[in-house]
Order: C-alpha cells, then sequence, then structure tokens
C-alpha cells in the first residue's frame, strides 16, 4: 500500500519577519493544499527549510503538520541527518506524532559508501514502524544511492518502501526499477521530469511547484497515471517555463518569492539563503501569469 500516489507538496515552512517559524501561516498553506487536490503533505524536507531549523523548531513543525493536517490526506515528516543516531532520535519522535511516513536524505558532507548507506537506512528503520521513503539527491548531498543499495534495501527492510529520486539521471532511475522488480514506490524529485519518472513506473511527485499549482500538479500526475497520457503530458510540458523559473535560484528562494506574489503565507528566508534577485524575480512574475497563477 503506497504512502500516497499523485502529487505531494514539499511545502514551504513559512516565517515571520523576525524569522520565527508562522504556524498561523502554516496552517493556511496546508488548508490550501488539501481543498486543492494535493495528496500529502511533506514537511520539513529542503523546501521547508529543515537544514536551518534547530532540532526543537524541526519536530514542532513536523507534529503542527500533523495537526492541522487532521488525516485528511497523509503527512510525511522530513527527519533526514548526516548522523545516523540523530536521525533515529528525530524519526523516533515524529512517528510518535502519528506522520504517516518519513523521508530519509542520505547523510551528507559526510560522504558515505554504499555499505554505510545500507546500516544507516536498516538501523533506521529497525527503530520504527512507519515506512520509510528514501530521498537520493546527489547534487545536495554528495552521495548517490546507487541501484543496487536501493534494491537491496527495498528487498530486505519491510518499512523501506519508496525513494525520492532527485538525481535528473533517467537511466540511473530505469536501472533500479528493473532491479527493484516492482517492490519501490519511485516519486520524482524534480518537477520536470514527473512524467519522465512515471513512465519508468514512478507514483507520484515530491513537489515544489505544487505550493502554488497543486490542482495542476495532481493532474498532472493522476491523469497520465489514469489512462489520459495527452493530457497529463500537456500539463507537465506547459508547466516547463515556469518550473525552470522556480529554479532559476537555489530552491526554495523562488518558490517563497513566488508564493509572496501570491499573497500566501511565505514570509522571508533563514541565511544563509537570501532573497530572490530582482532580474530573478521578474522572470518568475512572467511565468506565473503565463500559467494563470497572477
Amino acid at each position: 500500500m503506497s504512502i500516497f500516489r499523485g502529487a505531494g507538496v514539499a511545502i514551504v515552512t513559512p516565517m515571520k519577519e523576525n524569522l520565527d517559524i508562522d504556524y498561523e501561516g502554516l496552517e493556511q498553506n496546508i488548508n490550501y493544499q488539501v481543498e486543492n487536490g494535493c495528496d500529502c503533505i511533506i514537511i520539513t524536507g529542503t523546501t521547508g527549510e529543515g537544514s536551518t531549523l534547530t532540532e526543537e523548531e524541526h519536530l514542532q513543525a513536523v507534529k503542527a503538520a500533523v495537526e492541522f493536517t487532521k488525516h485528511r490526506i497523509p503527512v510525511v515528516a522530513g527527519t533526514g541527518s548526516n548522523c545516523t543516531r540523530t536521525a533515529i532520535a528525530m524519526t523516533k519522535e515524529a512517528e510518535s506524532y502519528g506522520v504517516d511516513g518519513v523521508l530519509i536524505v542520505t547523510p551528507y558532507y559526510n560522504k558515505a559508501t554504499q555499505a554505510g548507506l545500507i546500516s544507516h537506512y536498516k538501523a533506521i528503520a529497525s527503530e520504527i514502524k512507519v515506512p520509510i521513503i528514501m530521498y537520493n539527491v546527489p547534487s545536495r548531498t554528495g552521495c548517490n544511492i546507487m541501484p543496487a543499495t536501493a534494491a537491496e534495501l527495498v528487498k530486505t527492510v519491510d518499512n523501506i518502501v519508496g525513494i525520492k529520486d532527485a538525481t535528473g539521471n533517467l537511466s540511473q532511475a530505469a536501472e533500479m526499477m528493473n532491479l527493484c522488480d516492482g517492490m519501490i514506490e519511485l516519486y520524482s524529485g524534480n518537477d520536470d521530469q514527473v512524467l519522465p519518472l512515471c513512465s519508468l513506473g514512478g507514483i507520484g511527485v515530491i513537489s515544489v511547484l505544487c505550493n502554488i499549482a497543486p490542482r495542476q500538479t495532481h493532474d498532472m500526475v493522476m491523469e497520465y497515471l489514469e489512462g489520459d497520457r495527452e493530457k497529463g503530458i500537456k500539463i507537465q510540458l506547459d508547466a516547463i517555463p515556469l518550473i525552470n523559473a522556480l529554479f532559476c535560484e537555489v530552491n526554495p528562494i523562488p518558490i517563497k518569492a513566488a508564493m509572496n506574489m501570491m499573497g500566501m503565507p511565505a514570509g522571508p528566508l533563514r541565511p544563509p539563503l537570501t532573497e530572490m534577485t530582482d532580474a530573478g524575480k521578474e522572470r518568475l512574475r512572467a511565468e506565473m501569469v503565463k500559467f494563470g497563477l497572477l
């Protein structure tokens, strides 16, 4: 049983001007997602600025997301760390709040070997019962879950069930899907490659775009998966210029700028991230207008 199919939002963590978390804004954003077709809330990931939250803030945001979502759709918590012991502690605490799953990024900076990755994920999985989605984003972590490693983990550990693939490497994804023999739930981690990965057996996306276009992102995936491939492909292709603008500066800089333009709770970014450049905002605004968001 999949945690979700369709479009999961890699939801931003809205901030007040003093850079405290804006919990009222978070609740408002979650309600907007639920009411507009989003299939899952993914909290405290890359887009949620999890790397600049304290552990206390990180866990409080997870707890709040569970409370605000009210079981209407699943909640998946980003609880990864480059320290296995920290990841275990964070994940166990998140599980106690009632999350439906966890998203565990590969250890970053340490550059774990493939044997180290297997040990890391198995250690976390052994301490919890909720399902784990591995998060493979080598451009940020310097660490790549190779296809054989993913296959060994999903075939030998019951609650390691999926992977968020943000490698951008379709050949690697195809090899992984071949080795996993249908035992892995594949989610795109790149908004511009949602349907290419669905064509390899993927079942959805963990999406930045979904923050501002939940209905379109949901429809993109579900139309494709449920048989109207041409309609799904059209949504994917129509969204490409906007997606490119959303990643013309480091995520989540542009998505927060976009949400602020739309009057949605987002607020500023925590350092070392900085506000979007004027040129970037101009490009982003133009694409949002073309896509019908402004």
